[in-house]
């Protein structure tokens, strides 16, 4: 993969900071990241241009509670760190892969990530993703 351009590791920092807003906004964790990841504000990250990438991360969550008709609040709640690497890791993803935000939910989906992050945290992005990508196949081809 060719190096990531200033303005797609900005995106991966306005969604990591997205997350952390939901995190502080005491939305239910699971549930927010579920509603973003196959929402049509994740979609709008995922095209190549769309205004919503440069709106900023009050503006996309406000965009996605309005989408979702209110987003959950209390439930259960991610550590801080946990939900900001989630949201960079998930777009890093996108720009890595070429998956839209949906396919990569399939795979790592929010207790997955919460899971591995004590472990993959200090990962190189693309080598956490490709271990989050291993991890998934070894449970589709458990027999």
């Amino acid at each position: 993969m060719e190096k990531l351009t200033f303005e797609k590791r900005q995106l991966c920092d306005i969604q990591g900071r997205l997350f952390e807003l939901a995190w502080k906004n005491e939305y239910d964790c699971p549930m927010f990241i579920e509603a973003f990841m196959n929402s049509r504000a994740a979609a709008a990250l995922d095209d190549v241009y769309d205004r919503l990438q440069w709106a900023g991360e009050e503006y996309i969550l406000e965009e996605l509670n309005e989408e979702t008709c209110g987003l959950k609040k209390a439930g259960c709640v991610f550590n801080r760190e946990v939900m900001y690497w989630a949201g960079y890791i998930y777009r890093y993803w996108h720009y890595y892969t070429g998956q839209s935000s949906r396919e990569i939910y399939e795979i790592a989906d929010a207790g997955t990530m919460n899971e591995s992050w004590l472990g993959f945290h200090t990962l190189d992005a693309a080598m956490a993703i490709d271990d989050l990508i291993e991890i998934h196949e070894q449970k589709w081809f458990r027999p």
